[in-house]
C-alpha cells in the first residue's frame, strides 16, 4: 500500500484486523498508556476473554517492524482519516492522517507515543466522518468500527449529551458486553476529556488548527 509520506515504510491495508479478536482491546486502551485514567481497560471491556494468547499474538500482527497496518477510514463528501502503526525499530507510534479529497497527500494531525500529540478533532467531526462512508474508495464502511478507529483524536471540551450513547452503540456493535459498554464508553470519554482540557488554544485541524510535527523518519510533503 502507497500512502504519500510512508514510501520507505511497508505500509498494509490493516481493515481485515478489525474483526480479529484482540484487536479492539489493543486499540483502544492505548488511549490510557499516558497514565491519566482512573483505571486501564480490561480486554474483557471489548468482547474479549482476557487470554493472553489472543491480546500478545495480535500485538505481534499490530507492531510487526516488517508490516505496518493502515486502517482508511474515507469520507464521501470530505476529509477522510488514514491510521497508520508506524513499527520504526525503537521509535513505535501511531500516526494520525487527514485526507483531502482535492490534495495528493496525506496530512498528518496527530500521534500517539504514549501520550499523544498534535491536535485532534471535535465529537461532530467525528460523527460526520463515521456516519459518511465512501463506497467508491477502499477501507473501513463499518459506521461503527470507523467511529471508534476516530475515536483517539477526540479533542474536545464540550461532548454532547448524545455522545455517551453513540459510543456505547458502536462498542456493542464490536462485541463489547451490552451490560458494560455504556461504563466503558462513559471512562473513555472522560479521559479524552481530562486530555482535550491540557491545550487551551486547541483547534481542529479542519477549521485551521495546526498540525503536528513530522513522524520520525518519514517525511510529509
Amino acid at each position: 500500500m502507497l500512502i504519500k509520506g510512508y514510501e520507505d515504510g511497508p505500509v498494509v491495508a490493516g481493515e481485515s484486523l478489525l474483526d480479529r479478536l484482540g484487536f479492539w482491546s489493543n486499540y483502544l486502551p492505548a488511549m490510557c498508556s499516558d497514565g491519566a485514567c482512573a483505571e486501564r481497560p480490561a480486554p474483557e471491556w471489548f468482547g474479549d476473554d482476557g487470554a493472553d494468547a489472543d491480546a500478545d499474538a495480535m500485538s505481534e500482527v499490530l507492531f510487526d517492524p516488517e508490516h505496518w497496518p493502515a486502517f482508511r477510514v474515507p469520507a464521501e463528501d470530505g476529509p477522510g482519516v488514514v491510521v497508520i502503526y508506524r513499527n520504526l525499530v525503537d521509535d513505535y507510534g501511531t500516526d494520525y492522517l487527514l485526507t483531502h479529497p482535492d490534495r495528493s497527500h496525506a496530512q498528518r494531525i496527530a500521534s500517539r507515543e504514549g501520550d499523544f500529540s498534535g491536535t485532534g478533532l471535535t465529537w461532530h467531526e467525528l460523527v460526520r466522518i463515521a456516519d459518511n462512508p465512501s463506497a467508491a474508495a477502499e477501507g473501513v464502511q463499518d459506521t461503527a468500527a470507523r467511529l471508534l478507529l476516530l475515536l483517539p483524536l477526540l479533542t474536545d471540551p464540550d461532548l454532547p449529551e448524545a455522545a455517551p450513547t453513540r459510543l456505547t452503540a458502536a462498542l456493542t456493535a464490536a462485541g463489547a458486553p451490552q451490560e458494560t459498554a455504556s461504563t466503558t464508553a462513559e471512562h473513555l470519554l472522560a479521559h479524552l476529556e481530562r486530555r482535550s482540557r491540557h491545550d487551551p488554544t486547541w483547534e481542529s485541524p479542519l477549521s485551521g488548527g495546526k498540525t503536528a510535527g513530522r513522524p520520525s523518519g518519514q517525511p510529509m510533503e
